[in-house]
């Protein structure tokens, strides 16, 4: 993410002038779509400093199923200096054949056709650690969605995936929030500390997960630090450092992406009440609500760099080798030439084919956890809060344009808060 950041700081426009730093700018936080439609007028755009914009549908599902494509930042042409604290690299900025090794080893455990049972079998655990969070919302005449539950939410669910023990979890959370409030660190404005807690807190969480992995060597468990640490398949056994860089994956991009995607599925309903109602009163319309809020308002909006290993052409642009390549997913997603209607919600549309989670080889490796999360999270939050209401409209913005969603999500209730005996105790507190 830190490489994020440097990518954008770099790019400008050429070919639609303006347009870019328009989106980059904060003050297009809160609704970008309608510079995306203007940046879909040229589907590939050059930059000034030799990157390639992608914003259309068609064009970036080719160039992300592109064998000739990289996701290794080491083929740019410009070297990006490495991210401080990050030994080990994960399987997403990797390519074939190791990227298809080490997502292969990881998918034995984490889901079909070896795993087929991971996600069903922790529905009650999410279940019960999201009626726990709304329980602390007992008496609150008015909540943050972000603070008080969706920034919580994740982390505690891929701790208990993980295996890391329950005395544990308050370091983790500890450290992804540095984590994440460093992803915006901004020299001019924010003190130096702001980038130096995140950096430190990435040594910690590697240290720890290193540490819990030489563990599961001594004392295997039923997390999947454990099972891949102990695993003999057919790709052999992952390196300990290969198991800390996945496991750093999960709970980093997995964390910004559920707690994006539940902000941003509350404020929409907010917004759209009779949806809110309807799901309300049928509880079934999650699933294609959420693969509509995936495509709507989804919680990465941009893939700021895929490489050329050679010339390629795409939509009649030659892009030279070694060429950086952002696609503009949430443009993509609300292109008309695909999607009737792109710019309204519906959760009844068919033929969904969105690109909230990416395509290809580098499809999200946890988008059924996170879907499912997300599924409970919305479904208990409309049936528990009592006429809930924004506070303001739009909610302040976290800055990044690639990560988009709210920093807070303040809202009212009435005093007819519907609370329900838990079948499972559960407390973030002492777990």
């Amino acid at each position: 993410m830190q490489r994020h950041r440097q990518a954008e700081g770099r790019t400008t426009t050429t070919e639609t002038p303006g347009i870019l730093q328009r989106i980059f700018d904060y003050s297009a936080r809160a609704d970008p779509y309608p510079l995306y439609a203007e940046l879909r007028e040229t589907p590939v755009a050059r930059q000034e400093d030799g990157s390639y914009v992608i914003s259309t549908y068609r064009e970036i599902t080719d160039v992300l199923n592109d064998p000739h494509l990289s996701s290794d930042v080491r083929n740019l042409s410009h070297q990006i200096p490495p991210v401080e604290g990050e030994a080990t690299s994960s399987f997403i900025h990797m390519d074939p054949p190791e990227h298809d090794r080490l997502r292969r080893m990881a998918m034995r455990h984490f889901g079909p056709p070896h795993a087929p049972g991971l996600v069903t079998g922790m529905e009650s655990d999410l279940t019960a650690i999201v009626a726990g969070l709304i329980d602390d919302f007992a008496g609150k005449e008015q909540i943050d969605v972000v603070d008080d539950f969706a920034f919580l939410f994740p982390v505690t669910v891929t701790c208990r995936l993980l295996g890391v023990p329950r005395e544990g979890e308050p370091n983790f959370h500890r450290w992804v929030s540095d984590l994440m409030n460093s992803v915006d660190y901004n020299p001019e404005t924010d003190p130096k500390e702001k980038l130096d807690k995140g950096v430190q807190a990435r040594k910690d969480l590697c240290q720890c997960l290193g540490e819990l992995v030489e563990q599961s060597h001594v004392r295997p468990g039923d997390g999947l630090l454990s099972r891949l640490a102990n695993d003999d398949g057919p790709d052999g056994r992952m390196a300990d450092a290969e198991i800390v860089a996945t496991a750093r994956l999960l709970l980093i991009a997995g964390h910004e992406t559920i707690v994006n995607l539940i902000t941003n599925g509350m404020l929409t309903l907010l917004r759209h009440p009779q949806v809110l109602q309807r799901l309300r009163d049928e509880p079934d319309l999650v699933v294609p609500l959420v693969e509509e809020l995936l495509r709507y308002e989804p919680p990465v909006h941009i893939i700021p760099w895929r490489v050329a290993y050679s010339e390629v052409t795409v939509a009649d642009t030659v892009i030279p080798q070694g060429s950086q390549i952002m696609l503009m997913l949430a443009s993509g997603s609300r292109d008309p030439k695909r999607f009737h209607d792109p710019d309204r919600f519906d959760p009844d549309r068919h033929d969904n084919q969105h690109l909230g989670f990416g395509s290809g080889i580098h499809l999200c490796f946890g988008g059924p956890l996170a879907r499912r999360e997300t599924q409970i999270a919305l479904t208990e939050l409309v049936r528990r809060l009592d006429r809930p209401r924004l506070v303001a409209d739009p909610p302040p913005y976290r800055p990044s344009p690639v990560l988009r969603g709210p920093i807070h999500l303040d809202i009212e209730q009435g005093d007819g808060f519907i609370r329900q005996p838990r079948s499972v105790e559960w407390s973030r507190r002492g777990g």
